[in-house]
């Protein structure tokens, strides 16, 4: 009964401090997902921190969704509302700021 009461309690005081997947960001969680090669742990958290320096939320969300809809982003990229024309710009320099940041990881 002492073991268990140990166990729970050291279990109660540890849990919040591990990492948990609802923790991860949205760019981390659609990063590990993908089946990419070069998906690491290490490379998508990379990823997570240059998208919440250069990204919004919205802007995070609509980026993961590339990973499971490729064509999506050929379709914002080519849309002619003012707001995808923005979006991608943003985007673009999302992508060259993780070149810069993360390729060391590859």
């Amino acid at each position: 009964m002492k073991n268990i009461l140990c166990t729970l309690l050291a279990a109660a005081i540890l849990i919040p401090f591990l990492p948990s997947e609802t923790e991860a960001g949205t760019m981390t969680r659609a990063c590990l997902r993908s089946d990419r090669d070069g998906a690491t742990r290490s490379m998508c958290r990379c990823i997570q921190k240059v998208a919440n320096q250069s990204l919004s939320r919205s802007d995070q969300k609509l980026a993961a969704s590339f990973i499971k809809e490729p064509h999506k982003a050929q379709e914002i990229r080519q849309s002619d509302r003012r707001s995808h024309e923005t979006f991608w710009l943003r985007y673009k320099s999302f992508g060259e700021d993780v070149t810069a940041s993360c390729n060391h990881l590859r």
